[in-house]
């Protein structure tokens, strides 16, 4: 009945808007990918490169929407990348990420993966930023040989948040008092309810600093040739353009994805390549930049004004460890 409400609502304003070609996801889809040529369509068809796409945030499940659940994330990106590994005309792989970032464990799952698949199969990895690559987006792209910023990409966010609340003070005011009856102190850490605690504080603070040293090390390891008078500031949880990242050496050139076709190609010792994209059946992909979904429904599936995966990911759950930038 709501989702019913929210299109009819969406059905009044519409006329008053700009012209808009939108669509409601329903739900999650599993369905064979196909690979579609978005660049270059001319050169040899044993000389491809794939470029796969990571939007959003980032997180093993699946992320609620106003009708429903979307699709896990971590494993649509996966199904991609095994694809690309299982091609044998697939010379190299452009990870374009556009993500604020997303859980310390799914944005550390994706980076092993990539890191996997390049030892595995010895195809480069060439990251290209978008708009965004921040935080874990960032993390992510670390796994790559090579990382391209647009000049104008928002990147870095270089640490962890783990998000609390606590509503203790205001329920006292109305008399409500909370107990937690526990096996030991700190079985309700961060318990909202409660009075905050300084030991608590502790332990969380503890967790974060172990996560964010990883990430730090994993920034020193894989960018070796950074200049390290810099690190302190360029992991302090600050964002900048992806010209100022290239700047400070947190990436390696400035372009977009027609430059990392080429960095791609240069890395595998190939010539002219044709880029292609894996996406779902019936999907409408003309450019590298297409988002790969279906545009009509299938068997079950419902279809209507706007695509609610794209801007109602799943809420951040409190006491999840984050590697997110949140503007």
């Amino acid at each position: 009945m709501l989702h019913r409400l929210i299109i009819v609502c969406l059905l009044l304003i519409a006329p008053s808007c700009a012209p808009i070609s939108v669509a409601v996801d329903l739900g999650p889809r599993d369905m064979p990918l196909e690979a579609t040529p978005v660049l270059d369509r001319d050169a040899p068809r044993s000389h491809r490169v794939a470029m796969i796409d990571l939007r959003g945030l980032i997180a093993d499940g699946r992320p609620r929407t106003l009708l429903g659940h979307g699709a896990n994330p971590v494993d649509a990106f996966l199904a991609r990348l095994h694809e690309a590994e299982r091609d044998p005309t697939v010379v190299g792989v452009i990870i374009r990420i556009n993500s604020p970032g997303g859980t310390v464990t799914a944005s550390d799952i994706l980076y092993r993966e990539l890191r996997r698949f390049r030892e595995r199969s010895g195809k480069p990895l060439v990251a290209s930023l978008g708009e965004i690559a921040a935080s874990g987006g960032y993390y992510t792209a670390l796994a790559c040989d090579e990382i391209l910023c647009e000049p104008t990409t928002i990147t870095g966010s270089i640490g962890v948040i783990i998000p609390t609340i606590n509503i203790s003070e205001g329920l006292s005011m109305i008399g409500v008092h909370a107990r937690a009856i526990t096996s030991g102190p700190n079985k309700d850490l961060a318990n909202p309810l409660t009075p905050e605690r300084p030991t608590h504080v502790e332990i969380l603070q503890g967790l974060v600093d172990e996560m964010y040293a990883r990430f730090v090390h994993l920034v020193q390891e894989r960018r070796p040739a950074m200049n390290q008078d810099v690190l302190p500031w360029a992991t302090d949880g600050r964002v900048m353009t992806g010209a100022r990242a290239v700047e400070i050496g947190l990436a390696d050139h400035v372009g977009g994805v027609r430059e990392a076709k080429a960095r791609v190609e240069e890395l595998a010792g190939m010539g002219r390549t044709r880029l292609i994209k894996y996406h779902a059946k019936d999907a409408v992909v003309r450019t590298p930049y297409a988002l790969g979904e279906p545009t009509t429904p299938r068997a079950g599936e419902g279809r209507a004004l706007i695509d609610l995966n794209a801007i109602v990911p799943d809420g951040l759950q409190a006491g999840t460890a984050y590697y997110l930038w949140i503007p």
